[in-house]
């Protein structure tokens, strides 16, 4: 499978950099991040594409194996609340899917084994 380039705003690329340095991902995770990010588009805030998955947008995704829905905002860790559908960047279906887009199908590590996931539809807030 063809791995897409990521699309960022420069403050996400950053984040996400950052976090990458500090983080106790996976191996298989950490990997991939720092490959995507190599490979990243980097956009001012204004350029980025309305589609994309970034901090503050919302975001409804499908397991596909399951066909499992879900619809969350992405958000800072402390404005995290799974109650109120707020997810932190940096959980690991965040990090999975910041910089990709509408109609992407992605492959994360979770806790409980490597993940598909389709996007179906991305808001911004």
């Amino acid at each position: 499978m063809e791995t897409k380039s990521l699309s960022l705003s420069k403050s996400d690329f950053k984040l996400l950099k950052e976090h990458l340095e500090k983080s106790n991902m996976s191996a298989y995770n950490k990997e991939k991040l720092r490959l995507e990010l190599k490979e990243a588009t980097i956009y001012s805030e204004e350029d980025l594409p309305a589609d994309v998955v970034c901090l503050k947008s919302e975001a409804t995704i499908a397991n596909t194996k399951t066909g499992q829905e879900f619809t969350f905002t992405l958000v800072m860790p402390e404005e995290a609340n799974i109650q109120i559908k707020k997810v932190s960047v940096f959980a690991p279906i965040g990090i999975a899917l910041f910089g990709y887009r509408t109609n992407d199908i992605i492959n994360w590590e979770m806790p409980d084994g490597i993940q598909e996931f389709k996007i179906l539809l991305v808001k911004r807030n």
